[in-house]
């Protein structure tokens, strides 16, 4: 059987990504970012054009439900672009939510995410690809674990991926804990971003022997002052023998940062010099197709 990854477009066999952008922003918004909105579609657009210019296949979008993530607009942008999108459902940190629209999605979680991956997102016919959520600084808080329990029952439920934002890079471990341990999801099936943001080696380490894909997701704001350590992290990753677990992403938030194209453009290159060729292959197009791809789907939950 052909391992596929559900884009806007339909599901799509995993080898024909091509070079993907493992974790980026098309369209997000947020109250912790005011007057800072990626809402304008022409720029997405043009993003997307750029990023096919420099070999780009595809652009995996984690903007979770809530967030402004312009589904009406993905599948025009990918069919007129060339551009394979996978979309997000899932659910950020409470802080980027109104209290109110947490009260009342609260208690259908599972269902929504489900709903979002099997029916499509809204009445827009597009269905999301994987399921976002995110950790807290350095630990799971009950935010956390109440969406990513409902993360994992849509998991088991329709095979799709789970990305996780951790908050300046930390809780990896605790993170694992709770969906690989206690909610049974498979760490191949768990891709943990923003690991760079926090240089802990060895951190980075015990999530590659649980099995987890790692997301190096930067130079994503300006104020990142651990991107420059970069190579020197993923060399250390590859030479331990988990070159097969990396991913790359620009993750653009605000309009100002670098994001996709810059990606190809500059940063690649760059990493080229320290990690070679194959390996810098696997991460941008080997390693992507099988971390997105949907797994098989648990009859019953829990």
């Amino acid at each position: 059987m052909v391992a596929t990854v559900r884009t806007v477009l339909g599901d799509v066999p995993a080898g024909d990504l091509g070079v993907c952008d493992a974790h980026d922003h098309l369209f997000l918004r947020s109250p912790l970012l005011p007057g800072q909105e990626l809402a304008d579609r022409e720029e997405a657009a043009q993003r997307l054009r750029s990023f096919r210019g420099f070999g780009g296949g595809t652009v995996v979008q984690w903007t979770p439900h809530g967030m402004g993530r312009g589904a009406g607009s993905l599948a025009g942008l990918s069919r007129s672009t060339g551009v394979h999108v996978v979309a997000a459902t899932g659910l950020h940190q409470a802080a980027h939510y109104p209290p109110a629209r947490l009260d009342l999605i609260r208690d259908g979680l599972a269902s929504l995410f489900v709903a979002e991956l099997t029916e499509g997102i809204g009445s827009t016919g597009v269905r999301a690809g994987l399921i976002k959520v995110a950790g807290a600084f350095h630990t799971v808080d009950a935010h956390a674990r109440l969406t990513m329990t409902a993360a994992a029952e849509a998991h088991h439920r329709t095979g799709a991926p789970i990305a996780v934002h951790l908050e300046l890079g930390t809780a990896a471990p605790d993170v694992l804990d709770l969906l690989c341990g206690e909610l049974e999801v498979a760490p191949q099936r768990v891709i943990l971003g923003h690991l760079g943001r926090s240089p802990d080696g060895t951190m980075q380490r015990e999530a590659a022997r649980a099995g987890a894909f790692l997301a190096f997701d930067g130079p994503s704001r300006a104020h990142h002052g651990t991107d420059w350590r970069l190579p020197e992290e993923l060399a250390a990753l590859a030479e331990a023998g988990f070159g097969g677990q990396l991913l790359l992403g620009g993750d653009a938030t605000v309009p100002d940062t670098p994001g996709m194209p810059f990606l190809l453009r500059r940063l690649c290159p760059r990493l080229e010099e320290v990690l070679g060729a194959e390996t810098m292959t696997a991460a941008l197009v080997g390693n992507p197709a099988r971390a997105f791809a949907l797994g098989p789907v648990r009859d019953a939950w829990p």
